[in-house]
């Protein structure tokens, strides 16, 4: 029983292991004699051990769950010579109770799972955001909905960024619609905006060195005495969900519900709006639909420069 409860416990050990027995010799650039006459395929530890700048022992240890916090240094290392991919790194990284690094700058492009998902998800309104809440797409339903975002008052002008087009300069939103007409978070705009500098705040953690994403926060916390206010609060937390109210000019108010999903890999955010099943709000949504078609259609914003 201990021996199996250790094993389970030795996530780091274990993966180490089975990477390395997995990984041929030539894949790694050794000589072809390096094989020699093996038992077991894979690796050496005395190969990996070397190509990762580290002693046997260590690797030994490592392998047997008896060194049990390895620095960033050392997975990266490992990593390198396993030749991992990056969710088999990342995932190295969470065995040894390390975050997993990040890109250095933001994604700000539609990637093509980003795109597959918005085409499946084509019967409600869906946008793409990058992690820094720059748009890069969004379907026709979405245009029908919140107003297409060539109407925006931000878009276009504000480096197509929401967060920039929440803290316009100017005071407080007031009757400024951030989108094509106003869309009204049900906690009030308050609430919402404070989410969202937090949720801002984990992104530019992540990633220190986007010249582009210190450049924003900079002139955001130059220009609005209430973004630099809740920059200067120190609060972080990623922006999941909210319920809206669409003052939509052709159907009436909107009650939708917002959610927030992350495309993996990418750091993009998938944002849907829905209507409850059966109400009034779910009957609206379907007209729109229904003046959209084919609704799955999906734009998406063309590359720039950082």
């Amino acid at each position: 029983m201990m021996t199996r409860m250790a094993a389970t416990a030795n996530h780091f050990g274990v993966a180490l292991r089975g990477w390395r027995e997995r990984l041929a010799p030539r894949d790694c650039g050794l000589p072809a004699g390096a094989a020699g006459e093996r038992r077991l395929p894979g690796l050496r530890r005395e190969e990996l051990a070397r190509l990762a700048g580290l002693s046997v022992d260590y690797v030994v240890r490592l392998e047997q769950g008896r060194a049990r916090h390895p620095s960033a240094q050392v997975v990266a290392a490992l990593a390198r010579a396993l030749r991992l991919d990056p969710a088999e790194r990342d995932h190295l990284f969470r065995c040894a109770g390390l975050a997993p690094p990040t890109a250095r700058e933001v994604t700000r492009q539609l990637s093509p799972q980003a795109h597959r998902l918005v085409r499946q998800l084509g019967e409600v309104p869906v946008a793409v955001f990058a992690a820094d809440w720059t748009l890069v797409g969004w379907n026709r339903i979405w245009s029908a909905t919140i107003g297409d975002p060539g109407t925006y008052g931000w878009y276009g002008q504000e480096g197509d960024n929401l967060v920039a087009g929440m803290f316009r300069p100017g005071g407080r939103r007031g009757s400024r619609p951030i989108g094509g007409w106003p869309v009204r978070s049900w906690r009030g705009d308050a609430a919402e905006e404070e989410e969202l500098v937090a949720d801002l705040r984990v992104t530019a953690a992540a990633h220190p060195d986007d010249v582009r994403l210190a450049a924003l926060v900079d002139r955001l916390r130059a220009g609005s005495p209430r973004f630099a206010r809740l920059w200067a609060g120190g609060t972080a937390c990623a922006h999941e969900g909210d319920r809206k109210t669409v003052e939509h000019p052709v159907v009436g108010d909107l009650v939708l519900d917002l959610d927030v999903l992350t495309a993996a890999g990418a750091g993009l955010r998938v944002v849907t709006y829905t209507a409850a099943a059966d109400s009034t709000d779910a009957e609206k949504l379907a007209a729109l639909r229904a003046s959209c078609r084919p609704p799955a259609n999906v734009s998406a914003r063309p590359p720039s420069a950082p």
